[in-house]
């Protein structure tokens, strides 16, 4: 593609110092290792739009002015749902507040370049919820599985479908984080190191309980790897290491993949169509704004058909 006209070098930039980088500033000021993944990928996609040899570590972001941002912010349109668009300028504006504090723009400068508006549109929400049979044949699944990765797992699926978690979280957990006695589960690693509490009920608490069992209750990681030979490593799982096992546990229940992200959708979903308040999903989802814990309802357009059934035209 043509590259955006955005000088390449700058004297104030010493690009290999982290402590002069606006971007590794920027980054390092996030609060979890996801959110840092996640701006990283964002920050390295602007970077390639103006070279695509170009790096978070040696991309002059300083010299950025009001139209070269207003020029990303064009292809980003192009390229990207509005979303992941404006989730890319969110990270662009945190490396240029940076560049701004950190004494390489001017005011006038970095006023001018973070005016540039977000991108407006909606787009169709994705995923899916999973419905009660797909639950039950991936959970049939794991008590089919006689070694401690099939207790394991059907836990890690109580806590994801049953707690709302996310998969960050999911792996932050300790076993001190947990009382078996009353299901309350407490999440310490949410996004945004804001702390909650859960609760798991009926057949999560027992499945979570059984794995426990296996386990044994001694500190440390809740959910711990397993090798081939189902001996338990005594270490903290990965989130890849959670997408791996929901991958594996649907092929063998036969039914369409899944994300960790289905479950959060389920979770809300259930909740809020079996009458749970969207007030009180929204704190058990770790959501500061119930805006965002309603777009993962995904109880489909037959929800919206029965809704839209309730008026009467009379012809």
């Amino acid at each position: 593609m043509t590259h955006l006209p955005i000088p390449t070098q700058t004297a104030a930039i010493e690009p290999h110092r982290e402590t002069a980088n606006p971007a590794l500033v920027y980054l390092a000021s996030l609060p979890s290792p996801e959110s840092r993944r996640v701006m990283r990928s964002a920050l390295d996609a602007i970077a390639r739009m103006v070279n695509p040899e170009a790096a978070v570590e040696t991309f002059p972001w300083a010299s950025l002015r009001f139209e070269h941002v207003a020029a990303i912010r064009s292809v980003l349109m192009e390229r990207y749902a509005p979303a992941t668009a404006n989730r890319h300028l969110s990270a662009l504006k945190g490396v240029l507040k940076a560049a701004w504090q950190l004494g390489l723009m001017s005011d006038a400068d970095y006023m001018r370049a973070v005016d540039v508006k977000g991108v407006k549109g909606e787009t169709l929400p994705t995923g899916r919820m999973l419905d009660a049979s797909e639950v039950a044949a991936v959970v049939a699944a794991c008590k089919a599985d006689s070694t401690p990765a099939g207790a394991r797992d059907a836990a890690l699926l109580a806590v994801m479908l049953a707690g709302g978690l996310r998969r960050a979280e999911v792996v932050g957990l300790d076993v001190d984080d947990y009382n078996p006695e009353t299901g309350e589960l407490t999440v310490r690693h949410g996004k945004g190191r804001k702390e909650r509490i859960v609760w798991l009920t009926n057949g999560a608490r027992r499945a979570l309980n059984a794995w426990l069992d296996v386990r044994g209750r001694e500190p440390g990681p809740l959910f711990m790897p397993i090798n081939k030979g189902g001996r338990i490593i005594p270490k903290r799982m990965t989130s890849q290491a959670v997408y791996n096992v929901l991958r594996k546990r649907a092929e063998q229940a036969g039914v369409k993949p899944f994300t960790p992200h289905d479950m959060r959708r389920t979770f809300a979903s259930t909740l809020l169509d079996n009458g749970a308040d969207l007030a009180v999903v929204s704190k058990l989802m770790g959501h500061a704004n119930i805006t965002t814990t309603a777009r993962y309802d995904r109880r489909g357009e037959e929800a919206k058909r029965a809704a839209a059934s309730l008026f009467h035209f009379p012809y």
